[in-house]
């Protein structure tokens, strides 16, 4: 959908802090599937982490991502996703060897433009939500640049600023919904 923006990269850049000052401007966003995951799974006696059983997460993941789609949909104007389809298919790729973005990122595309938060020491921390280091976080992002480029996404790289400069930077690139013809 070209109205479907990602915001994406690495763990710890700033993309969850960036979309929670888009959404008061009025910009509908939608959480991170993996931080949603992570939560039930570990409400519960779930072992569909990260660092448990990485393909079992990414599964949750796609599956998830998919209905927020789906959901987003029946909507109108913009919607800026913290993370997405590929961003799990590229987990699930990295977890199994399965030729996952093959098949779901290029049948279920987003808008052309995505946003992708860099490495960032100066801002990343753990959580329990994240308890993985920044090295791991780095590895992580560099596999996103790779398959967002592959399935020919035009990789907008985040400045490293305050975060109301950095959701006018999205603003400003992303102007005005397009009209549909």
């Amino acid at each position: 959908m070209d109205r479907f923006v990602v915001i994406s990269g690495c763990s710890g850049g700033g993309k969850s802090t960036l979309l929670a000052e888009l959404a008061p401007r009025g910009w509908t966003v939608v959480e991170e599937p993996g931080r949603r995951i992570v939560r039930e799974e570990q409400a519960g006696e779930g072992a569909a982490l990260p660092w448990i059983d990485a393909a079992a997460f990414a599964r949750r993941a796609i599956a998830m991502a998919l209905a927020d789609r789906e959901a987003a949909g029946r909507g109108e104007g913009w919607v800026l996703f913290d993370r997405g389809l590929v961003d799990a298919a590229a987990a699930l790729e990295h977890a199994t060897g399965e030729a996952a973005l093959a098949t779901l990122g290029r049948v279920h595309r987003y808008h052309r433009r995505v946003f992708l938060a860099p490495p960032w020491p100066e801002i990343f921390v753990n959580d329990p939500e994240r308890p993985h280091g920044f090295e791991a976080a780095r590895a992580e992002y560099e596999r996103l640049v790779e398959a967002y480029a592959a399935l020919d996404y035009a990789v907008t790289i985040l400045p490293k600023v305050g975060v109301a400069a950095r959701a006018d930077f999205v603003l400003d690139a992303l102007g005005p919904l397009p009209v549909e013809r």
